[in-house]
């Protein structure tokens, strides 16, 4: 689906990716309905983005009724939509399970899964309607491989894995596109936005330098969207594991726990 002239939902757009999927969106001729809980955040996209294509709405996802009163203003606000980026996330405390507590759990779980479903559905009926409309929701590296200390954020995003690739299945013979994007290691503000710290590193430099940066990753997303796109690595991390863990998924297990555990000394 060509951009251009398109109205995009852009969940998380004070930030990271969801900036630039915002900026690049807008460049590429599209409106763009951020959404976020930081108001300040998002006021700084729309400027950098350009106000007159930007609106800006707070809304906290994990609360379905909130979606579905803002699926109803944007969709009084620009008459039609035609595509969703869930892009939206946080990440749990580098923690193990046993340590984890409930709410911490829940929080993600509402967020990442539940946040994605609820735009989903308030949106999907529209979408059915229009000559062609696309999905992208991202997942994550974590999503198809587990990390130790990340469990939940990495179940949280298997779900949304299986409900993109499930919605696939469901709308192969509509006019609603889905994707699902598997980040490796980009640059955002996720840590941050997420209340966590990570853990130490003696090859952090090594390993910042290994970053995709937001923007890269932005026009990665934005071109499996004009391309219908099924499934897309973001980050040659990402598309290392992926062939890793299909060829050997126990070898590639041991593998993320030993550097996973380099990254605590």
């Amino acid at each position: 689906m060509q951009v251009r002239n398109k109205v995009f939902i852009v969940t998380g757009g004070g930030s990271g990716m969801g900036r630039q999927l915002t900026i690049q969106l807008v460049k590429k001729g599209a409106r763009v309905a951020i959404v976020d809980i930081q108001d300040s955040s998002m006021a700084e996209t729309a400027k950098l983005a350009g106000p007159e294509k930007v609106s800006t709405h707070r809304v906290n996802i994990s609360v379905r009724l909130e979606v579905e009163a803002f699926a109803t203003d944007v969709l009084r606000q620009y008459g039609a939509v035609d595509g969703l980026i869930n892009n939206a996330g946080i990440i749990q405390p580098f923690v193990d399970v046993k340590d984890l507590d409930y709410e911490k759990i829940e929080r993600i779980m509402n967020v990442n899964f539940y946040g994605t479903l609820y735009l989903t559905k308030s949106f999907l009926p529209h979408f059915l309607l229009r000559p062609e409309a696309h999905i992208v929701n991202i997942s994550s590296m974590g999503g198809f491989i587990p990390f130790p200390g990340q469990t939940i954020y990495g179940a949280s995003k298997a779900a949304v894995k299986l409900l993109t690739e499930g919605l696939y299945a469901e709308l192969k013979t509509t006019n609603v596109h889905m994707t699902v994007v598997h980040p490796g290691a980009v640059n955002t503000n996720i840590t941050a936005n997420s209340g966590v710290s990570t853990p130490g590193s003696a090859d952090a430099s090594d390993a910042a330098a290994r970053t995709l940066s937001s923007e890269k990753a932005a026009d990665i997303i934005i071109d499996a969207i004009e391309k219908n796109e099924y499934r897309v690595m973001v980050g040659s991390d990402a598309s290392f594991l992926d062939k890793f863990y299909r060829l050997t998924p126990q070898r590639a297990v041991n593998f993320i726990t030993k550097q996973m555990a380099k990254m605590k000394r």
